[in-house]
């Protein structure tokens, strides 16, 4: 099961929060008892870890959140492992495209190079200066202010933490990544898909990633991938279910979850069709 993280905190009212026009500041305190997670975030959101530790896994990469460590985390999917030895609380900051590309917009002078190797990384993870980390710990005071805080002082305290990224020469990989926003179009597609496609997510979930209506979404699939989405993710998972089965230990069972098929059912059948064998027979008859 995936938790839709951003829905979650916003409709939850037990959540320490404060949401404003394009972002949402959260304490969050994490309630699972699981070592492992998976989430899906329909907006990128910076976390920065108060205490305890986790482990941030996405496209096969591990990122891992200690205090005071911090992550840009893109719109996505992604397995959390967490550590039960202290008490996990991280401030969690949703800040949307169009107020990362309004900022970015207003602010010519930081462009820089959209090639920068590791911004198509679907996690960032952010040099914490001590201006930065004395920022952090001042918006986290906010969210046990009383009376409300005025929500413009809170837009500047973003546009402020937004400085402090961009302005910082460690974060280069960050503010190349911001500056792709300026210009957002096929690659950006092409990203969602190849980071999300093996995790089972309906069409309308992989349109709300990419920042598109269904409709929309469809029409770009069409003209960037000349084939429909489900025919593309149908390939996709069975290629790499083909290759987990050759080359890993997992039982098919595994191997289904973990390509994005949505029961094991359905995998067994769709591969048959691809590969005029079911998986097990075919991984038997490899030699594996």
């Amino acid at each position: 099961m995936i938790t839709n993280l951003y829905n979650e905190i916003w409709a939850d009212p037990s959540y320490n929060k404060i949401i404003g026009s394009g972002y949402l500041i959260v304490e969050y305190k994490c309630p699972i008892e699981t070592e492992k997670f998976k989430l899906l975030t329909e907006e990128s959101f910076i976390i920065y870890t108060i205490s305890g530790e986790k482990d941030w896994i996405a496209s096969g990469k591990i990122f891992k959140a200690q205090p005071g460590d911090a992550l840009f985390v893109k719109k996505g999917v992604y397995t959390t492992t967490q550590y039960f030895d202290v008490d996990h609380c991280i401030l969690i900051l949703f800040i949307s495209d169009d107020f990362i590309r309004d900022f970015m917009m207003d602010n010519h002078s930081f462009t820089v190079s959209t090639k920068a190797s590791g911004m198509d990384d679907p996690i960032i993870p952010l040099h914490v200066s001590d201006t930065l980390k004395a920022l952090f710990h001042s918006i986290f005071g906010y969210l046990k202010a009383t009376p409300e805080i005025p929500r413009e002082l809170l837009e500047l305290k973003f546009r402020e933490l937004l400085y402090n990224i961009v302005l910082n020469a460690q974060n280069k990989v960050l503010t190349a990544y911001f500056c792709s926003l300026k210009h957002p179009g096929r690659n950006s597609l092409q990203h969602v898909m190849m980071n999300n496609y093996q995790h089972d997510l309906s069409l309308d979930d992989f349109a709300r990633l990419s920042g598109r209506s269904l409709s929309s979404f469809k029409r770009d699939f069409k003209s960037l991938y000349n084939m429909p989405p489900a025919k593309w993710l149908t390939e996709k998972r069975l290629e790499l279910a083909k290759n987990l089965l050759l080359h890993s230990d997992m039982n098919v069972n595994e191997v289904s979850f973990e390509s994005g098929f949505k029961n094991p059912a359905h995998f067994n059948k769709v591969f048959r069709d691809k590969y005029a064998l079911p998986p097990r027979q075919f991984r038997s008859r490899s030699g594996n």
